[in-house]
This record gives C-alpha cells, sequence and structure tokens, in this order.
C-alpha cells in the first residue's frame, strides 16, 4: 500500500483536489438554489407540504441511476456529476431551510415590522439569520452525503477519487486493484471529515452569538 501511494502521490492529491472542488462547489450553488426556494415557499402551507415532499422523494432516487440517464442528453465529463451532486446536496438544504424559516417565532418578525423594517431588511436581518444554524445543519448534512456521490459521479467520467474506485473494481484480482480502490474510498472519508471540519468553523464564524448552541 505503501508503495502503490508513493508511486501515485501526485495523482491521488490531483483527483482529491479535483473532489473536494467539485462536491465544494456543488455544495455552494445547492444552497444558493435551496434557500431561495425556501424563501419561496416557506410561508404557504401547501408549497410547504410539496417541498417536504419532493425533498423527500428526491433522496429515494438511486444516485447511480440519475447519472446514467443524464449521459444520453448531457455527455460524459463533469456535466452531469455536478448536476448530480448539486441535485442531491440541494434536498437536504432545502428541507433544513423550509424547517428553520418556517418555525421562526411571528413576534419576533412582527417586532421587525413594528419598528419599520421592511420585508426584505426582515427576510436579511432577522429571518435568515436566525434560521442559519438549522440551514447549515442541512448543509453539512448535504456535504457528507455528496462526497460519496461524486464518487458514484466517476461512472460518468466525472472528476475526483471515483475514477480510482471504479478503475480498482473493474479489474478486481489484478495488480493495485485492491489498494485503487481503499486509497479511493479512505481519500473520499478523509475529505468528508475535512469538509466537516471546515463547515463548523464556518458556523462559529457566522452564527450570531445569540442563538448558538
Amino acid at each position: 500500500m505503501g508503495e502503490f501511494v508513493g508511486e501515485r502521490y501526485r495523482q491521488i492529491l490531483f483527483a482529491s483536489w479535483q473532489h473536494f472542488s467539485l462536491v465544494v462547489q456543488c455544495l455552494i450553488l445547492a444552497t444558493i438554489i435551496a434557500v431561495f426556494l425556501a424563501i419561496l415557499v416557506y410561508r404557504s402551507k401547501t408549497m410547504y407540504g410539496l417541498a417536504n415532499g419532493v425533498s423527500a422523494i428526491g433522496l429515494t432516487i438511486p444516485s447511480f441511476a440519475l447519472i446514467g440517464l443524464l449521459i444520453v442528453p448531457v455527455g460524459f465529463g463533469v456535466t452531469p456529476a455536478v448536476i448530480v451532486v448539486t441535485f442531491f446536496a440541494a434536498l437536504p438544504i432545502l428541507r433544513n431551510a423550509i424547517v428553520g424559516l418556517h418555525n421562526i417565532e411571528p413576534t419576533l418578525v412582527e417586532s421587525a415590522r413594528g419598528i419599520g423594517m421592511g420585508r426584505l431588511p426582515t427576510l436579511f436581518k432577522v429571518e435568515l439569520p436566525m434560521a442559519w444554524p438549522v440551514i447549515l445543519t442541512g448543509i453539512r448534512i448535504a456535504a457528507q452525503m455528496v462526497m460519496g456521490v461524486a464518487a458514484i459521479a466517476a461512472y460518468s467520467l466525472g472528476p475526483g477519487l471515483g475514477g480510482m474506485i471504479f478503475s480498482g473494481l473493474s479489474r478486481l484480482g489484478g495488480a493495485n486493484s485492491l489498494e485503487s480502490v481503499i486509497v479511493g474510498v479512505v481519500g473520499v472519508v478523509i475529505l468528508a471529515l475535512i469538509l466537516d471540519l471546515i463547515l463548523i468553523g464556518i458556523g462559529r464564524l457566522t452564527t450570531p452569538r445569540g442563538i448558538r448552541v
């Protein structure tokens, strides 16, 4: 194993960076999309229930199958990987964003409006900061989940450590096949832990002191 890593450490580091970059960029995109949708629907009971239902159903879709279906319209490479990772990342973030915004005490919103704050200032200065810890929890859940999804995206020749996993599995029993799989899997786990620590740090820096848990 040591010899395998030593001979290919540049390749492993590059694949790790690709994997991490893919997940982080898709996570940012998913957060923007999910929070925007949550803002649109959280005040309507009908839309609230519909969005929660869609997010629950979406999580039951096998990521491998979705990647396979996307190959036909968008081809191989980065595009299907970005679509799939962003899709699965957005689902838990959307659910948590809706819950976080929906559960804010109405009296807080009324107080903000009572001192002359408009709808948008109330949303950005009161509601979103209050809901942020719940939203961030959804982001952390999404980050851990899509680290694995990003590895599966290598099926469509997407970037990252999944290529090493699929390469090893395709020639299992051959030279260095098991090492390739182990390095890929362990690398994904390590990246997931690193990203979670980063998100915890972001939470400490961005959560208002008065509502920190």
